[in-house]
């Protein structure tokens, strides 16, 4: 690898581009650098990695919980928090990369099926068999995509070297990225993906060098998540099928992430302003806060045994990043995956297949692009063409989670439901766990299947969900679990 390192930094590229992947902060969006390193390098490009961590995952012999648990990662916060993979990741994995989606059921995740929810499962249709819910912990995915990617001879993974810098060439119109800088030395590429996240220095560092700054549309969420591990019973490998497993009211909120190994999250989520915030940091009050909604105590009356402390997560957004604004390319060379470009607060899980959407694409646009005049890697077009890219097919799921993260906020901020819309979308998850064409309508979105306006606009939904609300007409969204008061005496100090 020390020899390829130093073709790298001291001669021409041949035929296939060469890429440089930098991470400012340990794998972001659930592997996004990591699965746009694996699937460009199999398409026979060279590809260097750059890590701030200095170990990988297994590092040392480490189990899945040595590394879940135990191994710090300042640069990752949200690493031990529940995540989802959705059908549309597990879509991308089975088809580019399906050694990869094997190791990673063989480390333990599960599958599930939206509509195992009705007992028998109702007749199949087309698209029924991309409804599947993977149930992992980020580090299970992590650890596979990290595996096979240590394989890939065209791959070379630098741990403990983090990105300080950039190579930009100021003489180009738009300046053109031709490298990282580290602390151990300069490395050219034909093209560097940033998969570092939104925390990532990469837009300060273009400015520094005289670029226009990029596109930054961010919004705030206004909740705060805490989250405990708890590990099932021996001898039961899942917990119970019902109830649903997410419950809000109208100022706090709980969900339950079956993950792999028997090893699942309860969750609680509440207004970052809510004055009961604190409280729930005692694990005593966490878990008798958990228990008054029904996921929450239909899973902790199985006896799990608690892993972990609870583990609070706040001051998140939902962030959309481009380097494209109305004159073009603020630079060329450079793209970004993951959340450098469309970082998603989880409520909807939507961020490992937004991620796995945009390595694909660069992996085969980066393929076609290197024998084709004008849009090689890294040109203008290149750049121009992947955020129109973005804004078409990321950007209408980033305007979603806004929407749903705006509607929570607020309710918990005003601590009620509002009528209209609202009323109306709760009615629907209602209505789903009754009738399973409503919850095919519900999980195509769920899923990323097809967008909320043309599976809920269904006629044949629309009046499923009318018929519903005409057999309830004293309906009164989510009045599944504690009452003010009683919540503010379980978390009195």
């Amino acid at each position: 690898m020390t020899l390829l390192d130093e073709v790298w930094a001291a001669a021409p590229f041949k035929t296939k581009s060469a890429l440089v992947r930098h991470v400012e902060s340990t794998v972001n969006a659930w592997g996004g650098g990591l699965a746009t390193a694996l699937l460009t390098a199999r398409r026979g490009h060279r590809v260097a990695v750059f890590e701030r961590d200095a170990r990988a995952p297994g590092g040392s012999g480490s189990t899945l919980d040595d590394d879940f648990f135990r191994w710090r990662r300042p640069g990752v916060p949200q690493a031990a928090q529940p995540h989802l993979m959705l059908g549309a990741a597990r879509s991308v994995l089975r088809a580019e990369a399906p050694d990869v989606y094997d190791a990673i059921m063989r480390l333990g995740a599960r599958e599930r099926h939206e509509l195992d929810w009705f007992q028998p499962r109702p007749p199949a249709r087309p698209g029924d068999e991309d409804l599947v819910m993977v149930q992992a912990r980020r580090i299970v995915v992590e650890t596979a995509l990290t595996d096979a990617l240590r394989a890939e001879p065209r791959a070379v993974l630098r741990y403990g070297e983090p990105v300080t810098g950039l190579l930009v060439d100021a003489s180009c119109v738009p300046p053109r990225v031709r490298g990282v800088q580290t602390e151990r030395g300069a490395y050219e590429a034909e093209l560097v993906i940033d998969a570092g996240g939104r925390r990532c220095a990469s837009g300060e560092w273009l400015t520094g060098a005289g670029c226009r700054p990029p596109v930054v549309e961010r919004h705030r969420t206004g909740i705060a998540y805490f989250c405990r591990w708890y590990r099932l019973p021996d001898g039961r490998a899942d917990g119970p099928a019902r109830p649903w497993r997410v419950s809000g009211g109208t100022f706090a909120g709980c969900a339950v992430f079956p993950a792999d190994n028997g090893v699942f999250a309860v969750t609680l989520f509440v207004h970052t302003e809510d004055p009961s915030r604190g409280a729930l940091r005692d694990p005593a009050v966490f878990e008798a806060a958990a228990r008054t909604f029904p996921p929450g105590a239909a899973w902790l009356e199985l006896g799990a045994r608690p892993l972990s402390p609870v583990l609070a997560t706040a001051g998140l957004d939902n962030r959309w990043s481009a380097l494209v604004d109305e004159q073009g390319p603020i630079a060329t060379g450079m793209i970004g995956v993951g959340d450098t470009v469309t970082h998603t607060n989880p409520t909807l899980g939507q961020g490992m297949s937004l991620a796995l959407w945009a390595a694909r694409r660069v992996a085969r646009e980066t393929d076609r692009g290197s024998g084709e005049p004008g849009r090689e890697p890294g040109s203008p077009d290149f750049v121009a063409e992947h955020y129109a890219w973005a804004l078409r097919t990321l950007k209408p799921w980033f305007d979603f989670q806004v929407m749903t993260d705006r509607a929570i906020g607020e309710r918990f901020a005003l601590r009620e439901f509002r009528a209209g819309p609202p009323r109306q979308m709760a009615a629907l998850f209602e209505c789903a766990q009754e009738d399973p064409e409503v919850m095919r309508a519900r999980a195509r979105v769920r899923h990323l299947a097809a967008p909320p306006a043309e599976a809920y606009g269904a006629p044949e939904v629309r009046a499923r969900v009318a018929a519903w609300l005409a057999a309830h007409p004293d309906y009164v969204p989510n009045t599944v679990g504690p009452g003010r008061r009683e919540w503010e005496k379980i978390t009195a100090p």
